[in-house]
């Protein structure tokens, strides 16, 4: 199994948004074939909480202009890490600490990475 077509394009909508507004390390993981839950994770970061609300901002306005509504949207009080629930997506933005202490990436480094192509 795969992330479904429609899954890809919100990733690359959401990767895209956040690159946008500067956002370090923008990856993207395939894990449809672990969770059952989600297609996909876009990882994002940056160095201050400020950069992370206006990263979570754009990637949420970006797609709600491609009729993406959230499920959930948890943690953009704190800045640390915000976590955006779209059901076929989730996308994590993280405060570079949080980021480098929970190591998401070496996580789900056994799940296929999504090529992104970010201008």
């Amino acid at each position: 199994m795969t992330a479904t077509d429609h899954a890809l394009e919100l990733v690359a909508v959401a990767a895209q948004a956040a690159h946008d507004k500067k956002a370090d390390q923008v990856l993207a993981f395939d894990v449809s074939d672990q969770l059952a839950i989600t297609d996909a994770f876009v990882l994002a970061s940056s160095n201050n909480e400020r950069a992370v609300g206006a990263i979570v901002d754009e990637v949420e306005e970006k797609l709600r202009e491609v009729g993406a509504k959230p499920i959930r949207r948890e943690g953009h009080k704190e800045g640390r890490w915000v976590l955006l629930d779209y059901g076929e997506i989730v996308v994590h933005v993280q405060h570079e600490e949080e980021r480098s202490f929970y190591a998401l990436e070496r996580l789900w480094s056994d799940c296929p990475l999504i090529p992104l192509t970010l201008t």
